[in-house]
């Protein structure tokens, strides 16, 4: 049996990522910072573990005073042509997420897709795609390979990207720190 100790794994985990959220395109990330400040409201959907990540990032950014909300809740309010879905998919191709993003593209919303696929169906509808470009089930020929399973580098790094995000805008904003406890639930 090949153990390996949880330093190793680490040290794989960390270049892993470290190569993915630098292959992501500062200009790029500048538009999404841009299309969430100028939202009057920011939805996310996906699936997974995907979602997860994103609830994470539409829970960072109420913490900054944005109107977040995730597809599905039950508080979820109408979607109107001000406002934001941002669709987390790596492939693009995710039943939920693209039909979602479809009926936002409809209602006149702006789309951003946060994904690996740029030739997914979703290529059509959106108005920004932020590409990690990290493996896919699809295992495109120009993706960083994982020692990971399945799609964990995505989900992972996708976090991260949402944090970096939410950097971004607190140093865009000049936001003091301390005050971001105000939008902190306090029902704990």
């Amino acid at each position: 049996m090949n153990q390996t100790t949880f330093k190793q794994n680490k040290d794989i985990v960390i270049s892993e990522l470290n190569q993915a959220l630098n292959h992501i395109s500062d200009e790029t990330v500048q538009q999404l910072v841009d299309e969430i400040t100028s939202a009057e409201k920011v939805f996310f959907v996906g699936v997974g573990r995907v979602m997860l990540s994103l609830q994470s990032i539409c829970k960072r950014l109420a913490h900054l005073g944005i109107d977040t909300h995730f597809v599905g809740e039950i508080t979820e309010p109408a979607l109107t042509d001000k406002d934001l879905l941002i669709v987390g998919s790596g492939s693009g191709s995710t039943l939920f997420p693209l039909a979602i993003a479809k009926k936002a593209h409809h209602l006149g919303a702006r789309v951003v897709h946060i994904g690996s696929n740029p030739n997914s169906e979703l290529s059509s509808i959106v108005n920004l795609m932020v590409r990690i470009p990290v493996q896919t089930k699809f295992y495109l020929e120009d993706e960083i390979t994982s020692q990971q399973p399945m799609t964990s580098l995505f989900e992972q790094s996708l976090l991260l990207l949402g944090d970096i995000v939410a950097l971004m805008i607190i140093k865009q904003k000049d936001v003091n720190l301390k005050s971001l406890w105000q939008h902190h639930a306090n029902l704990e």
